[in-house]
């Protein structure tokens, strides 16, 4: 690990101050992914600006229509709160399915979506709900935030301060996790609106994707039944030491149809 300053910001607007004045800067949220890429040399930041004192950051806001988390709470904040889980469970379940109870007590939402890993269980969230990622600048659909393993529409100087969440009439969440890492395989969050149905995949291809025809059957037929004869394609699918292309593709119809019946309850 190489040297660094180290800010600890006391409001958003003093973050996004100290964002546009260091170098090199990083944002440190829960550091779950952060930290370890520090001690390895992976990412050599100038200045890290760290959020976890900032209020406005933190917590849940529930309303008729949307949930709005705020960017640092963290996934045992999201699993446990109560009125959440009965609003959007598959919010919730993705929450408390994540690492284990160390990770999930210091790593934050706005982290996991910011990092944009190709196997976390928020991205897939966050785009089957069809959520709003809230900046210090703008607003960005869920459909435009995710670029690729990795990336996301963020610019230089923006910071993730809340997400909205848009409360379906029923959702689901299903992986199959690494044993090792608690990390998705294969993640399927299934959703539906009276705008339709929604599918969101991560774990199995190179970033969170939709499903469209998964997303037409169910629109159909909201039900497991739906999806039987439904595939993707292996081509599309990771291939590593974990699980190959084929099995991944397996697994995604298979988490799609557990997610589905998690949704019916």
């Amino acid at each position: 690990m190489r040297e660094f300053d180290y800010y600890r910001a006391g409001s958003v607007r003093d973050a996004a101050k100290k964002l546009a004045a260091a170098g090199n800067p990083m944002l440190l949220a829960g550091g779950m992914t952060l930290l370890p890429a520090l001690k390895m040399r992976l990412n050599e930041p100038s200045a890290l600006i760290d959020l976890a004192g900032i209020d406005e950051l933190k917590g849940v806001r529930l309303g008729r229509k949307a949930a709005r988390v705020g960017a640092t709470t963290t996934h045992a904040e999201v699993s446990g709160n109560v009125e959440l889980r009965a609003a959007i469970p598959a919010l919730s379940q993705a929450a408390e399915s994540i690492g284990d109870p160390q990770v999930r007590n210091r790593g934050t939402l706005g982290g996991s979506l910011a990092n944009n890993d190709p196997a976390a269980d928020y991205p897939a969230v966050a785009l089957g709900l069809g959520a709003t990622v809230i900046t210090n600048k703008r607003k960005i659909a869920a459909d435009e935030f995710f670029k690729g393993m990795f990336e996301t529409a963020l610019r230089s100087g923006e910071l993730v301060t809340e997400v909205l969440f848009p409360l379906p009439q029923r959702a689901g969440y299903a992986k199959f996790p690494n044993p090792a890492t608690r990390y998705a395989l294969a993640g399927v969050c299934v959703a539906q609106f009276k705008s339709g149905a929604r599918v969101a995949v991560t774990g199995a291809g190179t970033s969170v994707h939709r499903l469209k025809d998964f997303e037409e059957a169910l629109n159909e037929d909201f039900s497991p039944g739906a999806l039987e004869g439904l595939s993707v394609s292996a081509a599309s699918m990771n291939d590593d030491m974990h699980a190959s292309a084929e099995y991944r593709a397996h697994l995604v119809g298979v988490m799609a149809r557990r997610a589905v019946r998690m949704a019916l309850g």
